[in-house]
């Protein structure tokens, strides 16, 4: 069974050491941070199962920090650690993509279980995505990372495998540019909305059985891109 890793972020280096304490006692593998930065780069590189996130950080805040991987399309579960107690503050973080919130001062057993009950969440979460689409010709699997047309395996770069993901676990969902730029680049790239455009013509010469008339994914001018409803998607 793999063992859940967990990354902590909190400025209090003493908090963090005793909530480390508890985590690795009860078996997971730990990663900390103390500065919201810090957080972002540790959860790009180890791709933690949960982040258990202070609300006020150096740098960027606990806010900012779960706003960037959210738009990223990091879908981590987050718990929240907050001195602020006000329902306005919770609300905040919630609409932002917090899962859960622990206030300070708080019980490390207390922690723990929500801890628990988060990663049970999103286990029974897993088991009930899919992971494997097809519609037409094109076959999708998230699990092996491979995208086939009439059964021979198609080479996708990881953005343009990234884009395909996207699109494809939502059919008819209108995308904007600046949405998928946030979704595939990343929060902080600083590119042009012009790169999604480059990143959709090269995904449909691969995809698509005629790229001038695509089938797959369409254009919706003045807003972005979907993938077509009419296909059907399995």
């Amino acid at each position: 069974m793999t063992t859940s890793s967990i990354l902590i972020v909190d400025d209090d280096e003493k908090l963090v050491e005793l909530v480390r304490a508890y985590l690795e006692k009860d078996g997971y593998r730990v990663h900390t941070a103390h500065d919201g930065l810090g957080a972002l780069e540790l959860a790009r590189q180890k791709r933690p199962d949960l982040v258990i996130l202070d609300l006020m950080l150096p740098s960027m805040d606990g806010l900012d920090v779960c706003r960037v991987l959210r738009a990223e399309g990091n879908k981590v579960p987050i718990i929240m650690l907050t001195a602020k107690t006000t329902v306005e503050d919770r609300l905040v973080g919630l609409d932002l993509g917090a899962d859960d919130y622990v206030t300070k001062p708080f019980s490390p057993r207390e922690l723990m279980a929500r801890v628990r009950a988060a990663l049970r969440r999103l286990g029974e979460e897993q088991r009930t995505a899919p992971t494997h689409f097809r519609s037409g010709d094109l076959e999708v699997d998230l699990l092996r990372h491979e995208t086939r047309v009439k059964g021979e395996l198609v080479h996708l770069t990881p953005k343009e495998f990234k884009l395909l993901e996207i699109l494809i676990g939502e059919p008819g969902r209108v995308f904007s540019r600046l949405d998928l730029l946030d979704r595939v680049f990343g929060f902080d790239y600083e590119g042009l909305e012009r790169t999604v455009d480059v990143h959709v013509m090269n995904l449909r010469k691969k995809i698509e059985p005629d790229p001038r008339q695509p089938v797959y994914i369409h254009t919706v001018y003045g807003l972005g891109y979907k993938f077509s409803e009419e296909q059907g998607v399995q």
